[in-house]
């Protein structure tokens, strides 16, 4: 499974899952985390975080750039809701070496983000 989204990816992969699997959690393993889970044990359940997504299906046949067909998708989250323009603490690591992600020369740089 290839994901367009490194954060994603991260959640949604972790090491020893499959397709069809519950994953394993941190707390599975015995990590002993502070404090207890929400109750969908997601990042929404941290109050004032919002995620939102849009995945783009279009087209069939053979690939022609630039017309299609086209797979893809996009998450996007909002630690501080989909209004705040505050900035949040940041930083990043490549999981794979594989791809670049833009703006991570701002968060080395500055270790803050603003937007999603």
């Amino acid at each position: 499974m290839k994901c367009a989204h490194p954060l994603l990816a991260l959640l949604v992969l972790a090491p020893g899952s499959s397709h069809g699997q519950r994953p394993e959690r941190g707390r599975d393993l015995g990590i002993p985390f502070e404090g207890t889970t929400g109750p969908l044990n997601a990042i929404t359940d941290v109050a004032g975080v919002e995620v939102g997504h849009r995945t783009l299906v279009a087209g069939s046949g053979k690939l022609v750039v630039g017309k299609g067909p086209v797979r893809t998708g996009v998450t996007a989250v909002f630690p501080r809701g989909r209004d705040s323009n505050d900035p949040v603490f940041a930083g990043w690591f490549t999981m794979n070496g594989n791809g670049e992600m833009t703006g991570t020369t701002w968060v080395e740089e500055s270790g803050f983000l603003w937007g999603p």
